[in-house]
This record gives C-alpha cells, sequence and structure tokens, in this order.
C-alpha cells in the first residue's frame, strides 16, 4: 500500500513537473518556426493598427519587434495576432502566441493564478473616463446616476465600483462585447460616459469623426500598470522579452538611437559598448547573439522614439510622456544596469 502511494506521488510529481516545464522552450520554438508570434489588440490605435499597406504599427506592436530583433537580427519577423480581451491569456497559456503586448495591467491574481509571468512595465497608466462636451461634465465626481460603457474581461468595473462607492453615488456599467461596439455605443450617446485606461480613452477619441468633440475627464481613478506577458516557468524566454524592455528604456538614457547606433559602437562609456556587443557578450548569457541590443536599437529605436512615433504629442493621440519618461528625467523607467 505505502509502496503503490510513493508510486503514485512520484509520478504526480512528475506529472506536475512535466506540465511545469511543458513550455520551457520558448526560444527554442521561435527560432524552428522562424518567426515571433506575438498577441496585440484587435485594433487599437497608436498601440496596435495595421496601416495601410497592412504593416502592423504601434507601441505594443514595436515591443514586439524589440524582441523579434534581439532574437533573429530583424525586427520583421513577427505574425501578429489579434487577441480578444476574453481570450487573451488562453492564447498565450495554450501556445498559441508567444508573448503577450496588448495594453494589459499587471495585477497580483493574473500573474499568481493565470500561469502568466509579466515582463517589466512598459507604460504606466491608470483608468479614467472621457465624455462629449456637450455633456457640461467637468469632474467624474459628476457622473452620479451616469450609463458608462466599458468592456467585460478587465479591471474597469471593479475600479469604477470602487470610485464611486466612495462618492455614495449610483451608476449603471453597460458592458459591451468587443471593442468596436462599446465605441460606437459610446459615440451614438448610448452611455453617458466611457471608461478605460487613459491611454485607450486617447486611442478611442482618436477615430472617432469629431475627436473635439469629446473629452477626457481630470481623475485617474486606478494604476495600470501595462506589460507583456509571457507563460510560466520559461525564466530563459521572460528574460529575454524583460532585457528587450529594458534595452529600450537604456537606450534613451544613454541616448543611444537608431540613427546613432553605429556611431556609439564606438563610445567610450563601457555599459554603451556592453549593450551594444562591441565588448562583452552579453547575449550568449540569453542564448542570443552578441549585438541582440544594436539589433533592437537598429531595427525600432529606444523607447523614446517608440513612444514619439506611437503615442506622442505629434501623432493623433496627442499623448505626453507623463510618467513614462526616463528616472533621471523625473519619470518611472528605470532599466537595470548591464554588467
Amino acid at each position: 500500500m505505502k509502496k503503490q502511494t510513493l508510486v503514485g506521488c512520484v509520478a504526480a510529481v512528475l506529472g506536475f513537473m512535466g506540465a511545469s516545464f511543458a513550455y520551457a522552450d520558448t526560444l527554442d520554438t521561435v527560432k524552428k518556426r522562424g518567426k515571433l508570434v506575438c498577441g496585440v489588440s484587435l485594433a487599437s490605435p497608436g498601440f496596435a493598427a495595421p496601416n495601410d499597406k497592412g504593416r502592423m504599427e504601434g507601441f505594443d506592436a514595436d515591443i514586439c519587434r524589440a524582441v523579434a530583433a534581439a532574437v533573429f537580427g530583424d525586427g520583421e519577423k513577427v505574425e501578429y495576432i489579434p487577441t480578444n480581451i476574453n481570450t487573451r491569456f488562453q492564447a498565450l497559456q495554450s501556445g498559441e502566441i508567444d508573448i503577450l503586448s496588448r495594453q494589459t495591467t499587471v495585477t497580483f491574481t493574473r500573474e499568481a493564478s493565470l500561469g502568466i509571468d509579466f515582463g517589466p512595465v512598459v507604460f504606466y497608466d491608470g483608468q479614467g473616463l472621457m465624455v462629449s462636451k456637450s455633456l457640461g461634465v467637468k469632474s467624474a465626481a459628476e457622473l452620479k446616476d451616469a450609463a458608462i460603457c466599458t468592456l467585460p474581461g478587465t479591471t474597469t468595473a471593479q475600479n469604477l465600483t470602487d470610485f464611486f462607492s466612495k462618492l455614495g453615488a449610483k451608476f449603471e456599467i453597460v458592458v459591451f462585447e468587443s471593442p468596436d461596439e462599446n465605441r460606437a455605443a459610446f459615440f451614438s450617446g448610448r452611455c453617458d460616459a466611457i471608461s478605460s485606461d487613459r491611454s485607450d480613452l486617447a486611442s478611442i477619441r482618436a477615430v472617432s469623426n469629431k475627436p473635439d468633440d469629446y473629452v477626457v475627464l481630470p481623475e485617474t481613478i486606478s494604476k495600470e500598470p501595462l506589460a507583456p506577458g509571457v507563460r510560466q516557468n520559461d525564466s530563459n524566454w521572460r528574460d529575454i522579452v524583460s532585457w528587450s524592455v529594458w534595452m529600450l528604456m537604456a537606450a534613451e538614457e544613454k541616448g543611444i538611437t537608431k540613427a546613432n547606433v553605429d556611431e556609439k559602437l564606438k563610445s567610450e562609456d563601457p555599459e554603451v559598448l556592453r549593450m551594444l556587443g562591441a565588448s562583452d557578450n552579453l547575449g550568449e548569457m540569453l542564448k542570443l547573439d552578441k549585438k541582440w541590443g544594436y539589433n533592437i536599437i537598429k531595427s525600432v529605436g529606444n523607447y523614446g522614439e517608440v513612444f514619439d512615433r506611437a503615442l506622442g504629442e505629434k501623432t493623433s493621440l496627442g499623448m505626453t510622456r507623463g510618467p513614462n519618461t526616463p528616472w533621471n528625467a523625473g519619470g518611472l523607467l528605470y532599466a537595470p544596469p548591464f554588467r
């Protein structure tokens, strides 16, 4: 009886180990496939949306390009898979995608219970509310008894409940299954307001026929740190994603750009030389090419270039950097040292 129990325990442990390490070869899988498979939003201008030639553009899309450049030396070796809010985590868990880069908030529950590890925060965001200017509302506190459009499967509803409960106010959540339905309902007046991350509200406002008719209210009612996600139990792959993101941040801090990266190969800064593979071979530790960092910057530029190109003040979203500036410029972006 004891022997059978022991055998059963060993089998269970081995089965658990098998499950735990089922995805411990993501890098090898990606290399054999010849491309990175990246899960992005269905259509979110500024973050992930095809241009008129079908090329996926945006902040989240370029995070994936950075990882592809690290692995292949070519940031275009990416297949983008549009993911639904309700199925994005399953797509990652099942192996349908290698990385989820989709305006996704890091939360305790998601990281602890969904079999997902998050990389570094790539965008510090917060939930807000947007209304039509014709409503005459200047503050979210004025939205008592309002109908608010939102999507399922997000942290939005709980944040709204927490916010309005503190005000002792009632409100109605109107849930739509797709981003297109959600936007259309708001623009048609079915809801008094629409609520999402402030970055997403900027994206929604940008696709309206008359963006100037809408205003994002001043309150930020939650913390929404957005980060790429990978499957758990593959530390090398998580390291590749994390250090690819930190390479973008460190490059901005060091003044390395897409235009001057070749010139920086002769830098007198030892850390810059390590980052670009001009001295120590840091890439070997990640099972990557020595010039993996150089390849990232040559493909997409640094973090500031990615932000400005996709979301910045000269784009239709018109976003300022805010907390998404380097630590030495008063922001929250901080890359560990490359040594």
